[in-house]
Formats: C-alpha cells, structure tokens, sequence
C-alpha cells in the first residue's frame, strides 16, 4: 500500500473486506521455533478471535486452543447504538461457532487464572492446565475502579454502570435510560487517557441525545471529564450544535469535568466544584490491561503490555504474544479494528516463526467510525508501520472527517460504517 492512499480509496478497501487481512502482515520473536505447534490465545473479542482463526488459516497444521469463558460475545462497537435505540444487544452478539466448526479451533469456554512462563502452561478457573509452545494473550481491558472514591465493581453492577464492556451493564444502562423520567439529567464520565476507543464517550453522548430528543426533550447531557480536549471535538461539537442544541454540556477537567467521589445511594457526583445530582450516571473508569496479564507480569508501570512492535511479542515474557486494548502499541489507538489488524500480525508471526523464520515487518491499520445520528456519522482512519521509534502513523493514509463535509458525505460515512462492522463481524467471528 503507498503512502498516499486517498480516503476515499481507504474506505472502499474497508468495505471489500479485505483490509484486515491485507495489511496485516508479520512480526518477529527472538526464540527459536518450537518443535511442535500448539498455540493457546487467551480472550475471544477482535483480536483473540481474529488470531484464532488466522492461524489456522494460514497453517492448518497448528492446534489452536481459544480460551473464553463467554458463549455469546457482545461487541462495544455499535453497543453505543444500542443506547440510541437503532440496534438491539442481539445485533452485536457473536458466537464462536464457525470458529470451531469450520476452523477446528478448540473453544474452552474457561477462565484463564495463571500462566507459567517458565512451564509453557496456562491453568484455568476449573483447574485443568494447557499446555503451548506460543501463547497469544488478548485480554482486553480491567478497570482502575479506586479512581474515584465510592465508586466500585458493584456500583457499576448495579446502580452507575460504566458499560465499557458490552452485555449486562449495557442493557442496564439502556434501561435506566427507558425509565428516567424527561427532564432528567444524564451524566457521563469520560476518563484520561489511554483508553479504549477514545472517541466512544462521545459517540455515547450522541446516541443518548438522540434516544432523548426524540423520547424525553427536556432532558440533558452533561459530559464530566477527565481530559481538556477529546478525539474528534471539533466534529462532534459542530454536530451536536446541529441536531442536540442547548441539549448537551462538555465540562473540561481544567473546568470541574474531573470527578472525584461519587455517591451511589443519592446519585451525586463530586469535583473540585462541588456535588451534583444526576437521575442516570454513566462513569467510565480509567483503565488498564485485562487481569490476566496483569497477574502474569505483563504489564510494565503503565499498567499497560510492551511488546515488540514487530510481532507483538511480550518484552517482558519471550514466546507470549499481547494484542488488542491491553498493549503499548506506538500511534494505534485501542480499538477493536486495531486488535483485529494486531491478532493477524501476531498469527502470522507465530506461523513463521514455526517455520524457522524471521517475521517481516508488519503494517497494520485501523478504522474508528462514531454515529452522531441516524445517516450522519464521523471517522478517523489510519494505516501504521514500524520505524525507528515503534509502530507510527503513516501520513496521508486514511485521515478525519472534514470539518465542512457536506451531508452527502456525513451519510455515506453512516453507510461505511454499517459495512464496517457487518465485514469486520464476519472477518472474526465468521
């Protein structure tokens, strides 16, 4: 792919369905290739499952164990949709059927509680112990509940979700929504970065406004965060001018938008500006990588996986392959087309390395569309390499929405995105 492929180009590669697999190439480890071929991944969102399934694409051979305790997995992509009204949680389930019937990956349907690094074996909640010759960890997110005072695990379970991993908290919070009365005030807490899919409060925000202007017109948004600016801000507040005005208020950090207490029992928020009540109240905490590699040793003092950029091997645990939201991946953001671009570079290298070669330096690419309101949607595209410095962003190579798009075009982002998640669903799970 050049370095000057146009948007327009980008966006019909997109909706071929071959982009993923395209510029998802390969990467490199420093162990020696193992004599036999057994490949544990731990997690089954886009990049476990992408991984999954591209290694035995690539080489049949392999035995493929994917270790997921989730029978139906719900997408956080188009969950804020969900909110809005326009899908329902059935429209962002996903099994792992055709992962097992027609790519014979083994499906454990398991916790994984430890790894032995040393061993090469990872034992689950139930107690049985797998054994590998290359591990692939995708573990996704955990979150830094201590953040903010009084609120925990069960508050979010049960009275302000934060619904950043799609399923019970997201129907929660959509009926939270169906029974708050109009003129209720909504509050959202968006946190620092890095998080997963930085624009996703903010598309969150839209899809609520519009449930609400349509249902309950009296009611309000107001965004607490825990940041000055955001991802796609200028886009986002001109479309919120247009289609939510006087509906939605953006507190900055500098500006009391940092929370730091909540109370669960009376519905109050607390910052630097004093305690307020909201009738739903949406906090998203900042987070970290997923348990497993945490407790594994994985994680540096980020709270983040380093890897090698090349093949996204652990730099801290040699023959252990981190992808998705949990790593440190240069200029990618976390989202789950850059896990799904991660999970086929770590598979590809994993095949050959096997092979008793060296990975080629991968490309990856990424893609994040927000729905502002039904046909009218935003997005911010790239295509990454590896340099000096790690895994940048090559200019010119997908780009923003512009400012002055016409309504044309804010419609055909809307279209793009639905093929999006429709190609990017069958290239996983499918």
């Amino acid at each position: 792919m050049s370095n000057t492929l146009s948007r327009r180009d980008f966006n019909k590669l997109l909706l071929s369905g071959v982009a993923g697999s395209a510029l998802g190439l390969f990467g490199r480890s420093n162990n020696a290739f193992a004599s036999s071929k057994r490949v544990v991944v731990i997690g089954g969102g886009f990049g476990g499952a992408a991984a999954a399934k591209y290694l035995r694409k690539l080489d049949p051979s392999i035995k493929v164990t994917l270790v997921e305790p989730k029978a139906v997995f719900y997408t956080c992509p188009f969950s804020n949709w969900v909110l809005g009204g326009l899908k329902t949680m059935q429209d962002i389930a996903h099994n792992y059927e055709v992962l097992q019937n027609k790519y014979q990956v083994t499906v454990v349907a398991d916790v994984a509680t430890a790894l032995d690094v040393n061993k090469n074996q990872v034992t689950l909640k139930s107690g049985k112990v797998l054994g590998y010759d290359r591990l692939i960890v995708a573990p996704g997110i955990d979150f830094k509940y201590d953040a903010i005072e009084g609120y925990s695990e069960s508050v979010a379970n049960s009275v302000m979700p934060h619904a950043w991993q799609a399923g019970a908290q997201t129907t929660l919070l959509h009926k939270q929504l169906l029974d708050m009365k109009d003129g209720g005030k909504v509050f959202i807490a968006a946190p620092a970065n890095p998080f997963r899919c930085p624009p996703g409060p903010y598309e969150r925000v839209s899809m609520i406004a519009h449930y609400l202007k349509e249902k309950k017109p009296l009611s309000k948004i107001v965004i607490f965060d825990a940041k000055d600016s955001f991802s796609k801000q200028g886009l986002f507040k001109k479309g919120w001018e247009r289609f939510y005005p006087g509906m939605i208020e953006w507190r900055a950090a500098s500006m009391g938008g940092k929370i730091t207490k909540v109370d669960a029992a009376t519905m109050m928020v607390t910052t630097e500006f004093g305690a307020e009540k909201g009738d739903v109240i949406n906090i998203i905490p900042a987070q970290k990588a997923g348990k497993i590699a945490v407790d594994a040793g994985l994680t540096d003092g980020t709270g983040w996986c380093p890897i090698n950029p090349v093949s996204f091997e652990s730099t801290l645990h040699p023959g252990v392959h981190v992808i998705g939201d949990a790593t440190i991946a240069g200029a990618m953001p976390k989202s789950g087309f850059a896990a799904s671009s991660q999970g086929k570079v770590a598979a590809a290298a994993i095949v050959r390395l096997f092979q008793g070669k060296v990975p080629a330096p991968p490309s990856l690419v990424n893609t994040c569309y927000s729905l502002l309101a039904p046909n009218y949607a935003i997005s911010v595209a790239g295509v990454y390499k590896l340099a000096v410095g790690g895994i940048v962003e090559i200019k010119g190579s997908g780009g923003l929405t512009p400012i002055d798009a016409s309504d044309d075009h804010l419609h055909q982002e809307a279209m793009f995105a639905e093929g999006w998640y429709q190609n990017i669903s069958l290239d996983t799970w499918g």
